[in-house]
């Protein structure tokens, strides 16, 4: 792959991860700790992307109030991004990413944007799928990647597959999107066969996706172009124009753009992928103890099975209990059912409203 080849990387870093309270806050959420090991998942999905044969230097998106911690992390890890934009406000994915594809310095910049709070176990395998739909992306196809169903998800959105794009290694054209699901509709999806779970991961070049932009949401480009048009910018950092990105519809990049695109491909892929969307989740993919709990921090574990147990500046013991979500972040304690660890916006909601 020759220089003009490379891929930029585009890493959306301006989450809010509540529902992993009370450790992940507005402050400091969930893509900059460290739950999976001693990189934050931000710093593991920086990692994915350092192949200096296949990735220019990224960019990343995300808000003003958390650039200090992304510029510690990448000081951490040794690594650079070409730029850092600091969104004023937030407007959701596709105005976001419509700024870094207005900051490219070349219109056919492929860019694979990823969310910076994913998990990928088989980064090799990612790194493939990537690859093989290269040369989709640049022959002007939206790419999004599908995961493999291991069971009836109702937390995420399913991409369903058409026909097989001629000429590409395993990618199929987009036939539709569907929204969360209730578990009926998810059960007969992966019955039928041919559906995928909803990675939120692209390859495009820039001027298709801002092609696209202009078509199906005019008004967000406008206001993404004249942030941009009147952004400062220091040394690597670009801070768009706050009254003008403010006016840009708030969209997610599948309503704005993907479902109604037409050249829209889906390259499935079984990466080891998890959104790490709550605790329950955090427990799937985590490694477990011979009692099949899932600790971090300060824990003595007895008689305790099938649990996660998480202490922050706390010590926990536990003894005789089965089947729990126990988190201690210091001062506060989240106790629940595994399984239950949707509840937590209903947590959250009652002390809002308590405050």
């Amino acid at each position: 792959m020759n220089n003009s080849d490379l891929i930029t990387p585009v890493i959306l870093s301006g989450g809010s991860g509540t529902r992993l309270w009370p450790v992940s806050t507005e402050e400091r959420p969930k893509q900059f700790l460290n739950l999976m090991g001693p990189l934050s998942m931000f710093q593991m999905t920086l990692e994915r992307c350092q192949q200096p044969d296949m990735f220019a230097s990224p960019t990343i998106v995300g808000g003003e109030k958390h650039a200090l911690l992304v510029a510690e992390q990448l000081d951490e890890i040794g690594a650079t991004a070409s730029l850092q934009i600091l969104e004023p406000c937030a407007r959701n994915t596709a105005p976001a990413i419509a700024l870094a594809a207005l900051a490219c310095e070349h219109p056919q910049t492929p860019m694979l944007v990823m969310p910076s709070d994913h998990v990928i176990k088989n980064v090799p395998a990612f790194l493939n799928a990537v690859r093989d739909s290269l040369p989709l992306a640049k022959a002007r196809w939206l790419v999004t990647f599908g995961i493999k169903p291991n069971g009836p998800e109702t937390g995420y959105g399913y991409i369903q597959q058409g026909e097989a794009v001629v000429g590409s290694a395993g990618s199929f054209a987009a036939q539709r999107f569907v929204e969360k699901p209730n578990r009926q509709n998810a059960e007969k999806m992966l019955d039928a066969g041919g559906y995928h779970w909803n990675a939120g991961i692209f390859l495009f070049r820039a001027d298709t996706y801002l092609q696209a932009l202009g078509e199906h949401a005019p008004e967000m480009l406008e206001a993404a172009r004249n942030a941009m048009d009147r952004a400062s910018s220091n040394d690597h950092e670009i801070r768009p124009d706050e009254a003008s990105f403010a006016g840009a519809p708030s969209d997610s990049i599948d309503y704005a753009v993907m479902e109604k695109a037409d050249k829209v491909a889906v390259t499935p892929i079984e990466p080891g992928w998890s959104d790490v969307g709550s605790w329950d989740s955090l427990f799937d993919i985590s490694a477990s103890d011979d009692q099949s709990n899932v600790t971090s921090g300060d824990v003595l574990a007895l008689e305790t099975h099938n649990s996660l147990i998480h202490a922050d500046k706390l010590e926990i013991a536990t003894y005789g209990i089965s089947d729990l979500i126990v988190i201690a972040d210091g001062n506060k304690v989240m106790i629940l059912p595994r399984g239950q660890s949707q509840n937590v916006k209903k947590i959250i909601t009652e002390r809002d409203k308590a405050d």
